[in-house]
């Protein structure tokens, strides 16, 4: 809670009414002096999005270890006592994502190794079939000189629609720029900078699809999207748990113990994500346990397919849109 000094003139500088307490009983701002240090205002930030530290530790305990318990509270009306669900998705997301731009996983470094075991491996092929090297023709594509004499003098069967034609050649022209190693590297890169993107088209669809599952009457689409939220600020939160646990524990290398722990975390992390679903459903929306288990598999099915549509959909889009 802030403790800046009150001012000594009663008049609000928002609504110029008078104010005999700390706050403004008209606007409900603070009566403090308005020019601050740099001190006060980052300590004031971080209380305003965290809406003061026994709320913020109270909302991140309910959401790790007590499935539902948030939305419940929340849309029961006591809404003081923790993070409102927008701003906790938005702390939570932003602090995931700062991190992960910061400190990049080691795909790069893998997919650095594999380029060069791949070498290898086209050396060896090379020395023996005397071929060219195939690094930056990875994909086996025709060209389209070919794909155009196809299109006037082959067969029928073997000619492209227009909407294939035009993958095609987006594909020829994508394949020929770039080797395999850089398509990868833009893909992870593209992918993660949109991430945030991809995750606030995804939770509306998955706010629908609860409400498609239960009864209209007794549930709102406001509901499903509050628990929304949270599952989803839940998810974001293990998966920041665990990436930071993984790098404090790199810093002691790969060979270190520690590397043990870090593994078991990630599992036990792992798992919690996955069951996590199942109580929250079921003691948020308070059917019998059979019920919530059948709703839960079959929700599952249907988000994952929704998911994978999209990431399909992304991945056409992002290889098109290379440059």
């Amino acid at each position: 809670m802030s403790h800046s000094k009150i001012r000594e003139d009663k008049t609000c500088l928002n609504c110029r009414h008078v104010v005999e307490q700390k706050f403004c009983p008209n606007c409900g701002q603070e009566n403090t002096d308005s020019r601050k240090t740099f001190h006060h205002l980052f300590i004031h930030f971080f209380e305003d999005l965290t809406h003061y530290e026994n709320a913020f530790w109270k909302t991140i305990k309910n959401l790790l270890f007590k499935p539902s318990t948030l939305t419940k509270e929340y849309l029961s009306g006591k809404r003081l006592s923790y993070l409102a669900p927008v701003r906790l998705y938005i702390f939570i997301s932003f602090i995931t994502f700062l991190l992960i731009a910061m400190f990049p996983s080691k795909v790069s470094e893998n997919i650095n190794k594999s380029e060069k075991e791949l070498n290898k491996e086209l050396a060896k092929t090379n020395n023996e079939l005397n071929i060219k090297k195939a690094d930056d023709k990875y994909f086996h594509l025709k060209s389209m000189k070919e794909i155009d004499s196809i299109q006037k003098y082959g067969k029928e069967r073997d000619k492209l629609n227009a909407s294939s034609y035009w993958i095609y050649e987006k594909a020829v022209h994508v394949t020929e720029r770039y080797t395999k190693r850089e398509i990868i590297e833009k893909f992870i890169e593209s992918f993660f900078h949109n991430l945030p993107k991809i995750l606030f088209i995804i939770m509306p669809f998955f706010a629908f699809f609860l409400w498609l599952f239960h009864n209209k009457k007794r549930w709102y689409y406001f509901d499903h999207g509050i628990f929304t939220l949270h599952y989803f600020s839940f998810l974001l939160l293990i998966f920041l748990i665990m990436f930071i646990v993984n790098k404090v524990i790199d810093l002691f290398g790969e060979d270190s113990p520690l590397s043990f722990i870090s593994g078991i975390i990630t599992f036990a992390g792992t798992v919690w994500m996955c069951y996590y679903f199942y109580p929250a459903h079921h003691r948020f929306y308070g059917e019998s346990r059979i019920v919530s288990f059948i709703k839960s598999v079959f929700l599952f099915i249907i988000n994952s397919l929704f998911i994978l549509f999209l990431l399909i959909l992304y991945v056409l889009y992002t290889f098109i849109n290379l440059h």
